[in-house]
């Protein structure tokens, strides 16, 4: 109580689904805001939705299912700061009809994702992994002429799916390798930007069928979803190379398996999985197939600006009741009988 009488108002908790480093947990806590960190493994609704109870602010990564059963639960829930630049794994929809809103973090992790995406492509068509493992089995006997064969960057054209930043910037580093570019969009890109970027569209069933090395660049949605499935993968041109970075469904991962064991494609480079983290077993057995733990983003700086970003959101709503910087998600209407909270 307070020497008044008056009930002391409890501050408002923040629950992190996974750590954050600690300067910003400290800004969090220096705004007033109660902090609790209750991690939560991927995929478990459950879990996430019993964690977020007491929540008036959530800070979830892209593996944390947020949903309906979440927000019905989370009486007190005002703001989702998702730490990834995608919101597949939110339902925007339910989102809305609680009054919650909902910040991404976009733009800092555009050129950590192209230039991943481009080691992906160099390790698959110049044989890395291959490479490393003949060496430290023992196999490596010397220089030979056909030890390892690849193949060089400029005999194939790229083909990017999906041309928004990182697309755009993934596009760019083909023009410093020399490599002919393609690209297919929602939207066609203006005369000047094409120049600029040095690639011409194609629709999507073209651009398969003229690339060489078909690059992934999607976000998650009801259209995206299986965009490549079996027909599509043998539209590819044979030998051609697949690159996803985006998200794993985007692809038929048993079909690019197919598509691969039958020597139709040339191989895959993946960083993301259709039912991450499971992997399909065939794409393990292959040796045409650079694997990767969802890295596009892994660097400190990144990793570090991408948590800043989801702190300020919360920050931005809990602290000075404002709407944040990123909102994907902003209420539309309070649920009745619970108000929207700023």
């Amino acid at each position: 109580m307070s020497p008044g009488g008056s009930a002391v108002p409890s501050p408002r908790r923040v629950v992190l689904l996974a750590p954050v480093p600690s300067p910003l947990a400290a800004r969090l806590a220096a705004a007033g805001l109660e902090v609790v960190t209750r991690e939560v493994g991927p995929g478990r609704p459950e879990e996430a939705a019993a964690a977020a109870a007491d929540a008036d602010g959530l800070l979830s990564l892209l593996v944390h299912p947020v949903g309906e059963r979440l927000f019905a639960g989370a009486r007190r829930l005002v703001v989702v700061a998702n730490c990834a630049a995608g919101v597949d794994n939110v339902d925007l929809e339910a989102a809305h009809r609680h009054g919650v809103t909902v910040a991404n973090t976009p733009g800092v992790l555009t050129d950590d994702t192209a230039d991943f995406t481009w080691a992906l492509l160099l390790a698959l068509l110049r044989r890395v992994v291959e490479g490393d493992g003949f060496v430290r089995r023992g196999e490596f006997r010397g220089w030979a002429l056909d030890l390892l064969l690849g193949r060089s960057l400029r005999s194939l054209a790229l083909g990017v799916v999906g041309a928004g930043a990182i697309g755009q910037a993934v596009l760019r580093r083909a023009r410093a390798f020399g490599m002919p570019a393609l690209y297919t969009s929602r939207r066609r890109l203006p005369a000047v930007g094409e120049a600029e970027l040095g690639a011409a569209w194609r629709p999507l069933d073209e651009l398969l069928e003229e690339a060489g090395a078909v690059s992934l660049h999607l976000p998650l949605t009801a259209e995206t979803r299986g965009l490549l499935g079996a027909a599509r993968l043998r539209r590819m041109r044979r030998g051609a190379f697949l690159v996803n970075t985006a998200r794993g469904p985007l692809v038929d991962e048993a079909a690019l398996v197919e598509a691969l064991g039958s020597g139709h494609l040339g191989g895959a480079a993946l960083d993301v999985f259709e039912r991450e983290p499971e992997v399909h077993p065939g794409l393990r057995e292959l040796p045409n197939v650079v694997l990767a733990p969802h890295l596009g983003s892994a660097t400190a700086e990144t990793r570090f600006r991408m948590a800043e970003l989801s702190v300020e959101a919360l920050l931005a709503v809990l602290a000075h009741g404002r709407p944040p910087a990123h909102a994907v998600a902003p209420p539309v209407a309070a649920t009745p009988g619970r108000p929207v909270r700023t």
